[in-house]
């Protein structure tokens, strides 16, 4: 087991963004819900953007917990950190997917969806290759 410790750095790096992530997707949600932040556009943006709560929700509940199932060497942890994965990028997809039917290019939008897309993606990546492809460094 060669490059089980190169596996475990990369674990680590992927949860501690993770937890970031997560975080700053509940506090998004907070934020709005507080009407601090507002995605403006009138009702149907609102209605729009409200949507996505129960899937957001649950990614980041599934995410959380993943990380506190796994701290605690729970073999639950590594699943529920990939079901919480493939949600937050279903649901940064799915955003990005609106914005390009309306053809606005917002970076206030783009980049934090890109992101919901793009981490959860490279993590799976990551995650899920097999041993047998992994890079043998040093």
């Amino acid at each position: 087991m060669p490059d089980r410790p190169q596996d475990d750095r990369l674990t680590r790096r992927v949860k501690a963004t993770m937890l970031w992530t997560d975080l700053g997707f509940l506090a998004y949600w907070v934020a709005t819900a507080a009407g601090v932040l507002s995605v403006g556009g009138g009702q149907i943006m609102k209605d729009w953007n409200w949507s996505f709560f129960g899937l957001d929700l649950i990614a980041i509940t599934t995410g959380l917990l993943s990380l506190v199932l796994s701290r605690c060497g729970h073999p639950a942890g590594r699943s529920l950190m990939l079901v919480s994965l493939s949600l937050t990028a279903a649901a940064g997809l799915m955003a990005l997917n609106f914005w390009a039917i309306r053809c606005e290019f917002d970076l206030a939008w783009w980049a934090p969806n890109l992101w919901l897309f793009l981490f959860p993606v490279v993590a799976l990546f990551l995650l899920l290759r097999p041993a047998s492809a992994r890079v043998r460094c040093g």
